[in-house]
């Protein structure tokens, strides 16, 4: 072990001081920066909105009361109080923008109807505007109603809905946020570390290319220089994230009203960050066993292709997953150890209630699942390793395994 760590350090030095590496360590948030930013950056070079002009009629002689509650509610119309002929009016509004007519007339009271004439350039934030001329005028046809002030307040009252979901009761009272937060950043870490833990397939085949593999073998063991291999990469992989996130929680705790850090310091974020590692460590044996295996990686694409597409197999169930997380469809996902790290993340990112016997089943089996593929990446890699002008094929792999 006490080698392999050497050779972590070696690999971890190797990639933090490589300047592509501290390029995208920095340009990635920067961009996510410039990108949540942009749209409120651009809202500040537009013009504020003109104020509409709305024509008033008003043969009831209620606009004194009524323009006052208007002007109380944020309201910001440019009125102008007309008795002009209503057709000369309706060709106002017709041939100018942001132009409205409102007519208050014995129409409005008989029939409780209130005509608005609109531009059709108007915005549509007026057709809500105009809804607070109702409970002024609705006051109006009561008060010609000579009621006395108890009947003309039970008249006046507003009827509301009191809507209730009644909901099972199982975990009452859980916000699905602190599950949902914690599940994405660790989402967030799965996605980083397993995409830099790809570089140990790169820095494997790199180095049996330039064959310095048989210079480093001779002062340690294959499975040593492949366990520090797994896990230098995975030191810069989380060192990435951690660099993402001492850049991006305070900018997001400054800009955003939404409460992160109350979601993110949760227990359920150290759960979801175990799941990740164990991703990283399943995937990061398989980039190392079939790294070692290739002369030249610039021959081998499609193979390449393949082997860089298992971790986004859990993509392949996100669709039932997200409509049913406790279908079966799901469940298959979770017990499928290539699989299991992101469905896992997908599933109890939205279930209220964790289904712990699933769980505990599903992290078994790919504990179990990293191991074996520790011993056969160690196996074919101490082989591959040393095996130079060819790429294997699968049948010597197999050949390899059983030695």
């Amino acid at each position: 072990m006490r080698n392999s760590m050497k050779v972590a350090k070696w690999e971890f030095k190797k990639n933090v001081k490589n300047k592509s590496f501290i390029i995208s360590l920095l340009i990635t948030p920067l961009m996510f920066i410039i990108f949540y930013s942009l749209p409120n950056l651009l809202d500040s070079f537009e013009s504020e909105p003109e104020a509409p002009t709305v024509y008033i009629q008003d043969d009831l002689q209620i606009w004194e009361s009524v323009g006052a509650l208007v002007e109380t509610q944020g309201i910001e119309w440019d009125t102008e109080i007309t008795s002009e002929n209503p057709e000369t009016i309706l060709d106002e509004v017709q041939n100018h923008e942001n132009t409205a007519y409102i007519v208050f007339d014995e129409q409005a009271l008989e029939e409780g109807l209130l005509t608005v004439y609109t531009n059709e350039s108007m915005e549509g934030e007026f057709s809500q505007e105009v809804n607070i001329l109702l409970q002024p005028l609705q006051q109006f046809r009561i008060s010609q109603l000579e009621l006395s002030d108890e009947e003309a307040a039970y008249i006046a009252r507003d009827i509301s809905i009191n809507q209730t979901e009644m909901s099972q009761n199982t975990d009452e009272g859980t916000d699905p946020l602190t599950r949902l937060v914690p599940g994405i950043f660790g989402g967030v870490i799965l996605f980083s570390i397993v995409m830099t833990g790809m570089m140990v397939f790169q820095s494997a085949s790199q180095e049996k290319k330039e064959k310095v593999a048989e210079i480093i073998l001779s002062s340690l063991k294959p499975t040593e220089l492949m366990q520090g291999k797994i896990i230098g990469y995975f030191a810069v992989g989380m060192s990435q994230v951690l660099v993402w996130v001492i850049i991006l929680l305070p900018f997001l705790l400054w800009k955003s009203d939404f409460p992160i850090a109350e979601y993110l310091f949760v227990p359920e974020t150290l759960f979801f960050v175990f799941i990740s590692i164990l991703g990283y460590l399943l995937f990061a044996a398989i980039f190392a066993g079939i790294g070692a295996t290739f002369e030249d990686v610039d021959t081998t694409s499609n193979f390449q292709g393949f082997v860089f597409m298992l971790p986004f197999v859990p993509l392949l169930f996100i669709g039932p997953v997200l409509s049913d997380p406790s279908g079966i469809i799901a469940q298959i996902g979770t017990y499928f150890p290539l699989s299991s790290p992101g469905v896992l993340l997908m599933r109890l990112s939205m279930l209220d209630s964790w289904p712990w016997v699933e769980i505990g089943i599903s992290l078994a089996i790919l504990v179990a699942s990293i191991w074996i593929c520790m011993k056969l990446a160690g196996k074919i890699f101490s082989i591959g390793i040393l095996i130079y002008g060819k790429n294997a094929s699968l049948k010597e792999m197999v050949k390899w395994l059983k030695y």
